[in-house]
């Protein structure tokens, strides 16, 4: 039994090594030469894994995989037979990875092993891929550009765009499931350069497939870096995605095909459906009612978000609305109940024409003569 760290730990000790410091860095996940599950089991492991054979290290928490080989048998990234015996070895294992540089490992002694080259492509700044099994899992298309949405000065191997584009064309990308087309997809927002992801997918036709209903132009990927180079959460990221779609129905579709979160669904349609009324600079009365459709009382955080993706998008400022959601949020409606009487409708018209005098205020001089 030997054990081996792979994959992304490596990847990321070498890109320090040579003074680039990761931004998001892999766990250390180790391959396990062999051995067999119940010796795992024997040990003290954990089995954790549903279509292969994980298992936790007792102490330290960290995967142990066996190694394994796979064969394609059907359409789409489940259609695998996998094959974990003690009689594959590292290399084998190396071979069934997407990329070269995540196709590395180092042994007990802190020697790599590297027979894709995987070290050299990290020099040379390439993604590439490892072999012709690329082709079987399309899940490798939205990985690759990912990884390029991560290293944004890498370029992509020619030949292994040729083969991108080649499995698209030919359908195998169509057997894509919503779950996992989500996890690479918001894995890849989350990145430095998101842009780039989008870039790559739409160069390999599969953006067109997963989203027919998207156009991703420049100044939207533009858009997308900028809030990616201030930390925006995953929620800004996407609204600003999928305000790229044709029509709000489009957004719709998009939003039940990809299976989008709760946070993600709702910012996206109220930057589509909000987006012109922030434009402009309304009336304190404007002001208000938009509020109250954005719940930017009950949802501060939500509508803040709201205004970092459109200041990301119209490329102005937002502090109109920050200035009106604070001195709305300030009127005490409680007090002005307890003044006007048990008349719900006669405290509701009270509290609506003290936000509007409490905006007015705080807005006055900000762009509308109307205001």
């Amino acid at each position: 039994m030997k054990t081996y760290i792979v994959g992304g730990w490596v990847r990321d000790r070498l890109l320090e090594q040579a003074g680039r410091k990761p931004a998001h860095s892999a766990d250390r996940d180790w391959v396990v030469v062999g051995s067999s599950p119940e010796e795992m089991l024997a040990k003290g492991f954990t089995a954790v894994g549903r279509d292969f054979p994980v298992f936790l290290h007792p102490q330290t928490g960290e995967e142990y995989a066996l190694a394994r080989t796979e064969r394609k048998t059907a359409p789409g990234y489940r259609g695998f037979v996998v094959h974990a015996d003690p009689a594959v070895s590292l290399e084998q294992d190396l071979q069934r990875r997407d990329l070269t540089i995540n196709a590395m490992a180092l042994d007990e002694h802190g020697q790599l092993i590297d027979p894709h080259h995987g070290q050299a492509d990290l020099q040379q700044r390439v993604l590439r891929h490892v072999g012709p099994a690329f082709v079987e899992d399309p899940v490798r298309i939205l990985r690759l550009a990912r990884f390029a949405a991560r290293l944004p000065d890498f370029s992509i191997a020619p030949q292994t765009m040729v083969l991108a584009r080649g499995m698209v064309a030919a359908g195998e990308a169509d057997a894509l499931v919503p779950e996992r087309v989500w996890q690479e997809i918001t894995r890849g927002l989350m990145e430095d350069r998101p842009a780039r992801m989008l870039e790559v997918l739409a160069d390999t036709g599969l953006l067109a497939r997963l989203a027919p209903e998207l156009t991703v132009p420049a100044p939207l990927r533009a858009a997308l870096d900028r809030v990616a180079q201030l930390g925006a959460p995953l929620a800004v990221r996407f609204a600003l995605l999928a305000s790229g779609a044709s029509s709000a129905a489009g957004q719709r579709a998009l939003l039940e095909r990809w299976r989008a979160d709760n946070d993600c669904s709702q910012l996206a349609r109220l930057l589509f459906e909000l987006r012109a009324e922030l434009r402009v600079a309304p009336t304190p009365a404007e002001l208000a009612s938009v509020l109250e459709r954005a719940d930017a009382l009950r949802r501060a955080e939500r509508f803040a978000q709201l205004l970092t993706a459109f200041e990301a998008l119209e490329g102005g400022s937002a502090d109109r609305w920050r200035a009106a959601a604070v001195a709305a949020s300030a009127v005490d409606a409680g007090a002005i109940a307890a003044r006007v009487g048990p008349d719900p409708a006669a405290i509701s018209q009270a509290v609506a024409a003290a936000r509007r005098k409490a905006i007015a205020a705080a807005t006055a001089g900000g762009g509308d003569p109307r205001a």
